[in-house]
């Protein structure tokens, strides 16, 4: 009995375990990519340089470094903030629920964005992480249309809440910000989402195990269809005794 109990606590305790675990890595590791952006950002500060020139430049060989570099300088603190917040709760989406795909999703978006910006862009320097938001908020919007699961279609709903202004990211309003780089992550973060849609499937949770095996259940005797006898006594029912 004593050991039929500790079997059970540890049945409680490691589900409990291994969400505070994945809750604390995924908290970890968006904190630790959005704090290299801002250790970048500092170093640009401080020695009063500007790494722009190390951003992608369209169909330049000298701007090909600019796919690797690019997401990780901002033009100045303010440029660094609106991407902050924002990257840190998107990539920490997909961390948490999408485990056996963000690798992938991180570095297809990061990579064929970057390419295809250097590809089809305006002749200038692209810098910034807004490419990657675009992505990250684009695979978790379709992520969720395409799994058709509660869980998913939960989160889509709070990215279209918290993020449904970023539309007018993808069209040219401002010279100043790289749309290309907005409208190409969105769009490789909606394929990734369709490639991997079957990665990650929604969890069963108890409650709707128990609920199907209830309703089976009740109504189930235990008997095969041609089995079933017929009593040639019985008075057909009048439903009008129940209204």
């Amino acid at each position: 009995m004593i050991q039929e109990k500790k079997s059970f606590t540890d049945a409680i305790q490691d589900p409990e375990k291994e969400e505070k675990a994945k809750i604390l890595s995924s908290f970890f590791y968006s904190g630790i990519f959005v704090c290299i952006l801002w250790i970048v950002q500092f170093i640009q500060y401080s020695f009063e340089t500007n790494l722009s020139s190390y951003g992608i430049l369209p169909r330049k060989a000298a701007g090909l470094l600019g796919i690797l570099t690019s997401p990780l300088i901002h033009a100045d603190f303010s440029h660094l903030i609106s991407n902050s917040l924002t990257l840190f709760l998107l990539l920490f989406g997909i961390l948490y629920f999408y485990r056996s795909s963000v690798i992938k999703v991180f570095f297809i978006i990061y990579l064929i964005d970057g390419l295809l910006v250097w590809i089809f862009a305006r002749q200038s320097f692209h810098i910034g992480a807004s490419g990657l938001v675009y992505g990250f908020a684009g695979f978790l919007f379709f992520s969720g249309v395409f799994r058709k699961d509660k869980r998913s279609i939960a989160l889509s709903l709070l990215i279209v809440f918290l993020y449904g202004g970023m539309i007018w990211g993808i069209l040219p309003t401002d010279p100043q910000i790289s749309f290309e780089s907005h409208l190409f992550g969105g769009v490789i973060g909606l394929i990734c989402a369709f490639i991997f849609r079957k990665n990650d499937p929604p969890e069963v949770y108890e409650w709707e195990e128990e609920n199907d095996d209830d309703y089976y259940q009740d109504y189930d005797d235990g008997k095969d269809p041609e089995d079933a006898e017929i009593d040639d006594d019985a008075e057909p029912d009048d439903f009008r005794r129940n209204y």
